[in-house]
């Protein structure tokens, strides 16, 4: 009982802090409903894994050493990236209870599981039926209550939340359903989208794209869902964000824009180096050699992740309101994400003079956009802007580089020396 309960709490409490990020439009409106219904889709789980590329993010921060990073949480695979570098400090935020149970989870599983295998099979392997066996032994003793609750809470089939690690974990949260949606209609038009790992080069993945998967994109049944902004909501988009992915698309529908972004996750990128399309096309990361994976996941990164995660906090808050707590100049790196593409001004103006108040000298901003503009240009003061250099051939590049291949825009803003 004592858990339904606080599992409750920690529900209605999500439900509060996404409302106040997510809803721009009064209630008797259609954005306005549109926004409540992707906030009550956005309470539980969305992202099993992160969508955007680490490497490039440590790249573009200059990550190193001593630096002191806040970031959004999401899936958490980006956390443990940062690892990889040894950072002093990672503070993780993120308004959904699910993605903070989540990511506490994997920092008390890196710790405490036994060996780099036993990571690898509970969270690089589908059909682990030992993993909740794991769980119960090695993670669930060192985890904290409320994180506990949640994954051992009993689902409506009767099963504990944890044993979703016993079957394929990447194939749940809205991110997944989304992703099995898309197999489900690539099947309807005679297509099987795992094929393409099939593919031997660049130029065989190309094949495939433009024989294969290019002509769904035109099928009246895909133009017709995607022009519904419920039918984007399963990928983290809402509403507000849905506008800003519409306006990039080269002939102003949804169909286009998702037709150039799968494009460039099937083409750009050899398969064997991006487990984004391994997790777009198969379903599944390819746990076979000389494949990337996400770095947790890399025996080589193994010790330097184990020995450092006791350097990461998760806080289940807004990103603005965790830097109000912070001292001036305690912060060298700021990770948002897509999160600005779900703000009004105000919002916008707040986070930003929290950053600029908490930045130390040198200190770095990236975040990513569904168009390809900066969202901040007009819409903060220009007078908290020029505080800030903004990098746009670099920003160009990272994009370019990013494998997860969904955003229309990376950008890097670093704190000018007064």
């Amino acid at each position: 009982m004592s858990d339904a309960i606080e599992n409750a709490g920690l529900t209605a409490s999500t439900t509060r802090n996404l409302a106040n990020a997510v809803y721009q439009n009064r209630l008797l409106s259609r954005r306005g409903l549109s926004e409540r219904v992707f906030a009550l889709f956005f309470t539980g789980l969305v992202y099993p894994q992160i969508w955007e590329d680490p490497d490039v993010d440590m790249d573009a921060m200059a990550l190193d050493k001593g630096h002191r990073i806040v970031t959004i949480a999401s899936g958490g695979c980006n956390i443990l990236a940062y690892l990889t570098r040894s950072p002093a400090q990672i503070d993780a935020v993120d308004l959904n209870a699910s993605h903070v149970a989540l990511n506490r989870m994997k920092l008390t599983a890196l710790e405490h599981l036994p060996s780099h295998g036993d990571v690898l099979r509970f969270f690089g392997k589908p059909d682990q039926k030992h993993n909740s066996a794991a769980y119960d032994r090695f993670i669930a003793p060192h985890l904290d209550g409320k994180s506990r609750a949640y994954w051992e809470q009993r689902t409506w089939r009767g099963s504990r939340r944890i044993a979703v690690f016993n079957g394929n974990f990447y194939r749940t949260g809205l991110l997944g359903w989304c992703i099995t949606a898309g197999h489900l209609v690539s099947r309807l038009h005679g297509v099987n989208p795992a094929e393409i790992m099939q593919s031997r080069c660049l130029r065989e993945q190309r094949r495939f794209f433009d024989e294969r998967l290019a002509p769904i994109f035109d099928s009246p049944l895909v133009r017709w869902a995607s022009s519904r902004k419920a039918s984007l909501f399963g990928l983290g988009i809402p509403p507000a964000q849905y506008d800003e992915l519409l306006a990039s698309g080269s002939d102003g529908t949804m169909a286009s824009v998702l037709k150039e972004r799968v494009e460039k996750l099937a083409c750009h990128f050899p398969l064997r180096e991006n487990y984004f399309a391994q997790q777009a096309f198969s379903r599944r990361y390819d746990t076979s050699a000389d494949t990337s994976l996400p770095a947790y996941l890399e025996a080589d990164h193994y010790s330097t992740i184990r020995d450092g995660v006791r350097n990461v906090d998760i806080h289940h808050c807004s990103y603005t309101q965790f830097l109000r707590r912070k001292p001036e100049k305690s912060v060298d790196r700021f990770v948002l994400l897509d999160a600005q593409d779900w703000m009004r001004p105000d919002q916008l103006t707040e986070l930003w003079s929290e950053m600029t108040r908490t930045a130390a000298s040198g200190a770095r901003i990236i975040f990513r956009t569904a168009g390809k503009d900066s969202i901040v240009d007009g819409k903060i003061p220009q007078a908290l802007l020029e505080q800030w250099e903004y990098r746009d051939q670099e920003s160009i590049a990272c994009c370019r580089r990013d494998r997860s291949a969904i955003y229309g825009g990376f950008h890097l803003y670093i704190k000018r020396t007064q």
